[in-house]
């Protein structure tokens, strides 16, 4: 097999590219930039493309498959070329489906959660000596590649995203997969430049719900009130399987789950992070693992890449950053961080950074989402505003956004100003973003802190 990557440097994209060559296929590609650490990744693979940019010379006769992925664009050449040479092409999703349709496709969708499910079921996987294909979004510990396709894994685990597959083929990526086994974890407005509506945001996990095969099991949040109505709609047609947050009880290492007559010491802790549990372990059950094989197998979970990780610690600090910056996953974390630390006053900065968070029309769905944290920080850059060409946003459209329970600003160096001014005893500093505040290390910011008491 020979297949051509249109748009390689991708994240997702250069991790399918580096699986596809490893499972024997003949991979090219190209792009018209490509970043670290995907250009790092490519080379040592021996796939990265030697020229920068598009070459419709590139699409040969000989090709069995060209996949697109979002970075291009509808009038690229080698896409034009691929058409005209009646190539088969593929976006990211409809070609992970093509290789796994023989087997069982767990699916993990959610508007939140969607990647640390995932990263349970893989971390219980890894810890039962299962044999699984997979596709994460985000990179995970311990993995060099987060795609792996091989001929003999009879399971493919996939992160089920609910954003578009191509640029030609406008449907979300989870309505590709035809799951056998399938959760929705949570639903909360997102992608409004998409989906410009939260009925037309629900209505994508509605037709995910009708992928689901005849005989497949459909695990749904039993504490979200949309995903709930799902559950009950389709429970005449696959096998509905409801989790809700188990009984627990903080402790100083992380929690104790309570689950069916016996107590599970666990290293994650927060409400949210539970919940998910209970998601990933009604999957396992799907798969044929028992709960107690499962939970027993999740006390040296840590948690997903990114995912209230945990940057640097003093007696009576601690510093975390999170990928959070949708309005239910900023609330979830804040509230996970106050409940594990109760007598400490929690200090929680968050950016707004993604397309949806900065549309003016959006920032009321921030109302009260950070009102777990002592005090609260929101900062944006307006030049990311008009690099996204989007309507200017104010200082005080942000506050009203929030529900006037934060303080505003719009330099790095303000956000720093507010960190560096205070006393760091007894306090836990939370950093939430899908970016970094413009240039802030957070390692070297935590080991700032700490050097200071």
């Amino acid at each position: 097999m020979k297949v051509h990557f249109i748009a390689i440097g991708g994240s997702a994209m250069h991790n399918l590219a580096i699986a596809l060559s490893r499972k024997g296929m003949q991979v090219t590609g190209s792009d018209d930039e490509i970043f670290e650490p995907s250009k790092s990744r490519l080379a040592k693979e021996g796939i990265l493309p030697e020229n920068i940019g598009w070459d419709a010379a590139r699409i040969t006769d000989d090709l069995d498959a060209v996949i697109l992925g979002m970075h291009a664009r509808e009038n690229n050449p080698e896409l034009i070329a691929a058409k005209e040479k009646d190539i088969p092409v593929y976006s990211y999703p409809e070609y992970l489906y093509e290789q796994s349709k023989e087997k069982t496709r767990v699916v993990i969708g959610g508007s939140h959660g969607k990647t640390t499910i995932t990263s349970m079921i893989l971390h219980m996987v890894n810890a039962l000596g299962l044999n699984v294909d997979y596709m994460v979004g985000a990179q995970l510990e311990g993995y060099d590649c987060m795609v792996k396709i091989t001929p003999d894994a009879p399971i493919m685990i996939l992160e089920g995203d609910e954003y578009l597959s191509s640029p030609i083929d406008r449907r979300p990526k989870f309505h590709l997969y035809q799951p056998n086994i399938a959760i929705i974890s949570g639903i909360a407005w997102d992608h409004i430049n998409v989906f410009p509506t939260f009925e037309n945001y629900v209505e994508q996990f509605d037709i995910f719900c009708q992928q689901i095969q005849s005989d497949g099991t459909f695990v749904y949040n039993l504490e979200d009130e949309e995903v709930t109505k799902l559950g009950e709609k389709y429970k005449s047609s696959v096998n509905s399987v409801a989790y809700k947050t188990p009984d627990y009880d903080v402790t100083d290492e992380g929690t104790v789950v309570h689950f069916d007559g016996k107590d599970y010491p666990m290293l994650i802790f927060g409400a949210h992070n539970l919940q998910n549990l209970m998601g990933a372990m009604r999957i396992g059950e799907a798969m044929g693992i028992a709960p107690n094989d499962f939970l027993t197998s999740m006390h040296s979970f840590t948690g997903a890449g990114k995912r209230l990780q945990k940057v640097a610690e003093s007696k009576g600090f601690t510093m975390y950053k999170d990928f959070a910056h949708s309005p239910s996953k900023l609330m979830a974390t804040t509230k996970a961080v106050k409940e594990q630390y109760p007598d400490r006053e929690v200090i929680a900065c968050m950016e707004l950074h993604t397309f949806s968070s900065l549309k003016k029309e959006f920032l009321p769905e921030y109302d009260g989402a950070m009102n777990a944290a002592d005090d609260a920080l929101v900062y944006f850059s307006p030049e990311v505003v008009a690099h996204k060409k989007l309507e200017p946003i104010t200082k005080d459209q942000v506050f009203s956004g929030f529900g006037g329970s934060v303080k505003v600003v719009n330099e790095t160096k303000n956000v720093l100003d507010f960190i560096h001014s205070r006393d760091w005893n007894n306090k836990v500093l939370l950093m939430m973003s899908s970016g970094n505040f413009d240039g802030i290390d957070y390692e070297a910011l935590g080991a700032e802190i700490v050097d200071k008491l």
